[in-house]
């Protein structure tokens, strides 16, 4: 039963929004659930937990109540959002045009484990964000330059939190993926401070922060041209058994 104080929407993920086959990028359903929480609003960071992959093209049920929201899947919880007072550690800013140099030493150039990724896979320009993080040389960083699709606003010609956390998501796995290597998403905390543009041009700049077991730790960053931070984000990913 459904109290007067939730508010509960059906969602469906579009295959377009795909990380792995089969299931739904990892920063695009958890800036959705984010986005559901707090709305327009950006006066605080979230923290999104991945409990378990999200599938495409299925009835899912997003529930918000006070400071929480969920995504259910019948009875399986899948995705659980909470507003946090997070402080964040942004990696360094890297100009456009060395972002964009970096981008030859993408890894998934050589092999890319999930090539249909909306963020980070060799899609078509325009259907994915086509965001390749390479080694900046001599740093601990990756970045990419990101030109902004108009493909990926709404019908108001808004840029959705769902893009803007798609973009910081896989860079911070790409931060310690070599060619082949994958994990998947557990964790995502982001806060975005400045609206993004379509057709706007930004620097994705990531780093590793750690690993622990199976769990790798990333964080990292959108900035404008000119050094502005856009949005910050902290990820834990978890590798195959």
């Amino acid at each position: 039963m459904t109290t007067a104080a939730e508010l509960q929407t059906v969602l469906t993920v579009p295959a377009r929004f795909r990380g792995p086959e089969g299931i739904a990028n990892g920063g695009w359903i958890a800036g959705t659930v984010a986005e559901a929480l707090h709305g327009a609003r950006h006066d605080s960071a979230v923290e999104v937990t991945l409990h378990a992959p999200t599938p495409l093209d299925a009835e899912l049920s997003l529930r918000h109540l006070a400071n929480t929201a969920t995504l259910t899947h019948d009875d399986t919880l899948l995705v659980e959002a909470i507003t946090v007072a997070e402080r964040f550690d942004a990696p360094a800013f890297v100009p456009f045009n060395e972002a964009a140099r970096a981008e030859r030493g993408f890894a998934g150039l050589i092999e890319h484990a999930f090539p249909g990724c909306f963020a980070c896979g060799l899609r078509e320009p325009g259907d994915g964000l086509r965001i390749f993080p390479g080694q900046v040389p001599g740093t601990d960083l990756v970045a990419a330059g990101w030109r902004v699709p108009f493909t990926v606003t709404d019908a108001d010609g808004v840029v959705p939190d769902a893009i803007v956390w798609s973009a910081l998501d896989c860079a911070t796995g790409w931060a310690h993926f070599g060619p082949g290597e994958s994990a998947l998403l557990g964790r995502l905390t982001a806060r975005v401070h400045r609206r993004i543009y379509p057709g706007g041009t930004y620097s994705v700049v990531a780093r590793a922060t750690g690993r622990e077991g199976r769990k790798l730790f990333g964080e990292s960053a959108l900035y404008e041209v000119d050094g502005t931070l856009v949005a910050t984000a902290k990820a834990t990913w978890v590798t195959p058994a």
